[in-house]
């Protein structure tokens, strides 16, 4: 046990403190600041609800996850309109997910980190279209639940905004 002296004015009163005590304290205190880093410290991983930027709705929810060291993105969910089909496949992919559903389908694949973005060749693909695209990922500095996705084809690109699924 440690022995500590308080001072009040004139009287010195020892106040004892366990070595047990000393190391809840010292846990806790570890605790809470690692989950402040943590929260400040917002990863790309998680699903994030990507949002057409030509309408500003809502079209489906994606689970970014990293395996081996590279990104990749998956639909878990979409958002249909009154009269859509409920789960559509995909018509227009020249490639192999031609033909298979929409949910489900793997739309980011292997984009390799370089600092605080994630890009890669030939990495998104848009079911709705079938067009495949360079890409670049990274999240907001300033907003951690918000996502910026962008396509390029050559010199021209266009960026979306997908918003962190909580």
């Amino acid at each position: 046990m440690f022995l500590f002296a308080a001072s009040v004015g004139e009287l010195n009163i020892p106040i004892g403190i366990k070595k047990v005590d000393m190391k809840r304290i010292l846990v806790s205190l570890l605790t809470i600041f690692a989950s402040i880093i943590l929260t400040n410290a917002q990863t790309i991983e998680g699903t994030w609800k990507t949002i057409d930027d030509e309408t500003g709705k809502a079209k489906s929810e994606v689970k970014i996850f990293i395996k081996d060291g590279k990104l990749y993105g998956q639909i878990v969910k979409l958002y249909r309109e009154k009269g859509e089909e409920l789960d559509p496949t995909c018509t227009e992919g020249k490639d192999y997910r031609n033909g298979k559903k929409i949910k489900g389908m793997l739309i980011i694949t292997a984009l390799e980190k370089d600092e605080n973005e994630w890009e890669g060749d030939d990495a998104i693909f848009n079911p709705k279209t079938g067009k495949i695209y360079d890409a670049k990922l990274w999240v907001d500095e300033e907003n951690k639940d918000t996502l910026n996705v962008r396509g390029y084809i050559g010199f021209f690109f266009r960026t979306q905004t997908w918003i962190r699924v909580k």
